[in-house]
């Protein structure tokens, strides 16, 4: 399914491909701002042991609507990133599973995961820190990840196999017919 959101995705994706050789502009006061208050939380939350460097706010209006910071060592929960932290947070506190007129500042450029949730969440626009390489030189390295992706599943490191599709079937098969269905 294409819907109208996913295929306004899909056109700024090309459109950005096309534009691939435009520097970033150079940040703003309110842009620094907001960084700054995501650096702090990755900062609180690794003086407090709750995980790694990283954190992330969500700004709705010019006020801050959700914060988050990597809970994953404090939690035992691989998909405590800042950003997913941050994500859930906005989402409870608008009460909506999508983030519309958002913007999210998040310490470090977001990890395959976290980029997932952040298109699921749909914010208007991202703005990260540190780079992938700064990541890297620290010990955080999402190369392989990226490398997995486009494999075949016998030839990811973690074998994936696809079984009982036409038991699983059967939840798409009712969401189909489903009359009161919320979208997303």
């Amino acid at each position: 399914m294409c819907n109208n959101f996913n295929k306004k995705f899909i056109d700024e994706a090309a459109k950005a491909l096309e534009d691939n050789n435009l520097a970033p502009a150079p940040p703003t006061l309110e842009n620094e701002k907001f960084m700054s208050e995501a650096v702090i939380a990755a900062i609180k939350g690794m003086d407090a042991n709750e995980g790694g460097p990283f954190g992330c706010v969500v700004v709705k209006g010019g006020k801050i609507i959700g914060r988050g910071n990597n809970k994953v060592t404090s939690t035992n929960d691989p998909t405590a990133h800042a950003e997913v932290t941050a994500i859930r947070d906005a989402c409870k506190n608008l009460n909506s599973f999508q983030l519309d007129g958002c913007t999210i500042y998040t310490s470090c450029e977001p990890c395959p995961m976290c980029l997932g949730a952040i298109y699921w969440a749909r914010p208007d626009k991202v703005y990260y820190g540190c780079n992938q390489e700064d990541a890297t030189n620290i010990g955080f390295d999402d190369s392989f990840i990226y490398k997995e992706i486009p494999l075949p599943d016998e030839k990811r490191s973690i074998p994936f196999e696809q079984c009982a599709r036409d038991i699983a079937l059967e939840a798409f098969q009712k969401w189909e017919k489903k009359e009161n269905k919320i979208e997303y």
